[in-house]
Formats: structure tokens, sequence, C-alpha cells
């Protein structure tokens, strides 16, 4: 499936359902006065983020988006049944502009939902218009017409992990080996990047590379990078066991986040040594034991050692999930 990062379509919501005229027939009476009901009112539009960057993809032979009618009044005073919603699934990070109206809407948070079009409201049946001076009312309205609109989608991807560390740690090669083919994203524009993208289990992972020492000061890629850094949930730093000094690889990386700073040398971080098959294990459990002293949360992969990925990969879908659900709590 070809990745698509926008969309235009166009949707229109229910219109209301017609009001009507009718009469309460009791026994030995031909009427006993108006009892039309209002119509329903129709469905409307909304757009709820879902973890799925393919998303735009499945809807690319959807050209237009419909929410149903509201149905007629009945007799007895009975309203019309509510028209069904339209609801249109976009991924996380889409932003929704309203040709029409300008009006924008941004989905950022998983599940989020936004309403982009109103149904129209029922007409009116004839009991609304009985009174003292019209006790049997002929008159019935129409029901409104629901809203509709030309629509662009772009999409602005959050990445909800970003895989960061020295050109050398394997970052690249690490995102090939935990995402699934269909899902992966290669060399996709984020904004002035170009990193690599890569889903799993739904959660966005980003290789974005350019960070050397000296970003801070804008050397490489520099500021470039690390506002990007920003926009993730998690930080997944990478040390490529190939350094003589692993203390030292880490220490450049997170040197430059605590100079940037912005909130940067705060966010959640997990360590990932790489290349284990490269070197013996006791120097891993020496890199292991040195830098478990700054942080405790280090986790270990070889990217030719498919158990080893798979591993990994499930300790970060579980570490994204525990995040998402502090950053979001239940209500």
């Amino acid at each position: 499936m070809a990745f698509i990062d926008e969309l235009h379509f166009h949707a229109k919501a229910g219109d209301g359902g017609t009001g009507v005229v009718r009469w309460r027939h009791e026994k030995g009476k031909e009427f006993a006065g108006a009892a039309g009901g209002n119509g329903g009112k129709g469905g409307d539009v909304y757009v709820r983020a879902v973890r799925d960057i393919n998303m735009l993809a499945r809807h690319k032979a959807v050209k237009v988006f419909k929410a149903s009618q509201g149905g007629a009044g009945a007799n007895w005073s009975r309203q019309g049944k509510t028209g069904d919603d339209c609801v249109i699934d976009l991924p996380i990070g889409s932003v929704i502009t309203n040709l029409n109206t300008a009006r924008i809407v941004e989905l950022i948070e998983d599940g989020q939902v936004s309403k982009i079009l109103h149904g129209g409201n029922g007409g009116l049946g004839n009991e609304y218009f009985k009174a003292s001076t019209n006790v049997t009312p002929t008159q019935s309205t129409g029901g409104r017409e629901g809203e509709e609109a030309n629509f662009t989608v772009e999409l602005n991807l959050i990445a909800d992990a970003g895989l960061i560390g020295l050109p050398n740690a394997g970052k690249s090669s690490l995102l090939n080996a935990m995402t699934n083919a269909d899902a992966k994203v290669a060399s996709y524009a984020f904004t002035t990047l170009d990193p690599n993208l890569g889903a799993i289990h739904g959660y966005i992972l980003a290789d974005i590379p350019g960070l050397i020492e000296g970003a801070s000061e804008g050397k490489g890629l520099g500021h470039k990078f690390l506002r990007h850094v920003k926009r993730t949930t998690m930080l997944v730093h990478l040390v490529s066991l190939e350094n003589e000094d692993v203390f030292h690889a880490y220490q450049v990386v997170r040197g430059e986040l605590e100079k940037f700073g912005q909130g940067l040398e705060g966010k959640k971080e997990v360590i990932v040594l790489t290349k284990t098959d490269l070197v013996p294990t006791a120097k891993i459990d020496e890199a292991k034991k040195t830098l478990k002293k700054i942080n405790p949360d280090i986790l270990t992969v070889s990217v030719l050692d498919d158990d080893s990925v798979k591993k990994l990969s499930e300790e970060i879908v579980m570490k994204l999930e525990k995040a998402h659900a502090e950053k979001t709590p239940e209500k």
C-alpha cells in the first residue's frame, strides 16, 4: 500500500427530517387535535484520530463522506429518528482544513474526536403550530439542510518514540528490523528533516538523523534536529557497543539535549545498547553496569538476532503504552 500524506474529500452532514401533518384520532371523534411530530436531526460528520499511518491510503478511493438524513416525524407526536453520524478515521497528526470556512482541526491525541460538520435540524410538525387561535393547524416545515464542504487533510506525523544516538548507533538498521514492511515509510519529509519512519502496534517510531557533538550550537542539522525531538513521547537512546567508551558516546548526545533545554533533558528515555553480536559478553555487562548508574532503564539488541529484536520491540511497546496511559489518565 503506497503511503499517502495528503487527502482531498467532500463531506455532507445529514439533512433534517421533514415535520408532518397528522391528527390524533379518538373513538367517537373524527379527530382530536394536531399530532404531527417533528423531523429528526440529520447526522453530524466527525473526524477521529487513530494509530494507523496508512489510513489516508485506505480513503484514497472515497471522494464523498455522508452522514444520514433525519427521519420524518410521525403521528402521535413522535419525532423522527436522528440520522446516523459519519465518523472519518484519520491518522494522529492529521491537519484537516475546511476549504469553505478555513476552519482547521488538528488531531494530536489517539482517539480524539472532533465535529467538522453539523447535521440539519428537523422540520416542525403541525402540533408545534397548535394554539388557541389555531386549533387545527395544517402547517409543517421541511428539515434544514446539513452542512457540507470540501476538505483537505495534511499529515504531520507525530512520532511516539524518537531513536536518537550518534551516527554509528544503528538507528536505521534497528528501525528496519523492528517494523514490518507494509507499515514502513522511508525518507518521509518530517518538516525540515528526512528521518525514516516505521510503525509497530500502531506506535510511530522515527529515526531522526543529524545529531552530532555541537548540535545545540547549530553544528550539523543542529536545532533542526533538536526541535523535532520535542515532539516525541519517549526517547530511545541507542549506544553502539562498538564505541571504545560507551559512557562518552552516551554523554555526547545527553549533553546536547541538556544544552538545548526546552524540556528535552527531562523527557523519558530508554537506553538501548546495540550491536551486541560484535562484542564479548564481558563488555556488554561492563557497559550496562556503567550506564545503570545514570539510567537504570537499559535494554540490549542485535539486529541479526530475531529473538533479540522481538524482545526489544515488546519492551518498547509496553513502555509506550505505559507512557501514554500516564499522559492521559482515566476520567
